[in-house]
């Protein structure tokens, strides 16, 4: 079970490189990713051959790869990029991990889905630093990531809201309380979502910012000391010491430039991360709450008690099933074992406000 895993995760990650190759329109870059498709493929007939697999039958993608590709039809591959280059990393750390606990040997190939990506990346002569830093930007501004994201904020919304709506529910039989509440939860909690989107955004764009000035700081103040910090980190990645120092002296030559080499290689930041808007964060994160909280919310716009409750659960149930579903777009496990795990909990929670609203309630009378 767990090799025809394995083998499905090839075949859907040479189907999502062929699908970045054919809408990249940068030819080098699309270059890169139809060499990666081939390596996949060749990993894929490996297992197949292995596990007595036809190969003929060997490319047909799972849903979540048709998903994924649907994802980037609609918004863009940059989204299929970073959520492939996830996967890849998610399975050379399952690897190394389980190679630890059973104490076998590493032998360094065991994150070669990675590594073997930045080295064509490296290696290619047809691609220029310009296109090398355009592929770098996608999968970091981008990523999974924001689908990730996506998910995450609709299940706030809709598990929150679905438990506060069975708290008032079970307190007033379904009544109109219901309504005014759900609302006032839904507006609270959009808006402390995106209050607190807004926040880390900013928060992280002034520290980047803060340390990048320090850095111009000590570039001016220092500029010898900065020229040794920059040739050990030369050093550090299998630079002699002499070609080293030499190429952190001629950086250094030009501020400019020693300040963005210094800011990606001392401080890890990349600046393009600094031009994402704090407001638009805020006003997706609200977006992606409200839809969530929606869902339970919306029967008592049109009808009250105890039928609304029924209609309220049987919809946000399907909407945890699909929420459940797509979290496996990355964690890779059986559909129905996470729609139907969401579901579960969900209904627990709320199963739970709504028997403390019944006691409530019931108090009160």
């Amino acid at each position: 079970m767990r090799n025809n895993k394995s083998l499905q995760t090839e075949i859907d990650a040479c189907y999502l490189y062929r699908r970045l190759a054919e809408n990249e329109s940068d030819d080098a870059v699309a270059n890169v990713f139809r060499q990666m498709s081939e390596i996949e493929l060749g990993h894929a007939e490996a297992f197949a051959r292995r596990e007595n697999i036809s190969v003929e039958n060997l490319i047909v993608p799972s849903w979540r790869a048709k998903t994924l590709n649907l994802i980037g039809k609609i918004f863009s591959y940059d989204y299929v990029l970073g959520a492939l280059m996830d996967t890849e990393k998610s399975l050379s750390n399952a690897i190394l991990n389980s190679k630890k606990k059973n104490k076998m040997e590493i032998t360094g190939s065991e994150t070669n889905h990675v590594k073997i990506l930045w080295s064509i990346l490296d290696n290619d002569k047809n691609l220029s630093g310009t296109q090398h830093a355009k592929f770098e930007s996608k999968h970091r501004s981008v990523g999974g990531n924001a689908i990730r994201a996506a998910v995450l904020g609709g299940n706030d919304g809709l598990v929150s809201n679905f438990s506060l709506v069975m708290g008032v529910a079970g307190a007033t039989a379904g009544g109109q309380g219901v309504l005014l509440a759900g609302t006032a939860g839904l507006l609270a909690g959009a808006l402390s979502m995106a209050l607190g989107e807004w926040i880390s955004v900013k928060s992280s764009q002034e520290l980047y910012e803060n340390q990048m000035a320090i850095e111009m700081d000590e570039i001016e103040t220092n500029p010898e000391g900065e020229m040794k910090e920059l040739a050990l980190i030369y050093m550090a990645k299998g630079i002699p010491e002499d070609q080293a120092y030499s190429m952190a002296t001629e950086i250094m030559t030009d501020k400019t430039k020693a300040h963005q080499v210094l800011v990606k290689e001392e401080l890890g930041i990349n600046p393009e991360e600094l031009q994402g808007s704090a407001i638009e964060a805020a006003l997706y994160s609200f977006f992606l709450f409200t839809i969530g909280a929606i869902i339970p919310l919306s029967p008592f716009f049109f009808t009250s008690g105890f039928h609304a409750i029924i209609i309220s659960v049987i919809s946000s149930a399907i909407g945890l099933f699909v929420i459940g579903a797509a979290i496996t777009l990355f964690t890779g496990k059986n559909v129905w074992y996470s729609g139907f795990r969401q579901v579960i909990f969900g209904l627990i929670a709320a199963a739970i406000t709504f028997g403390i609203g019944d006691l409530i309630g019931v108090a009160m009378k």
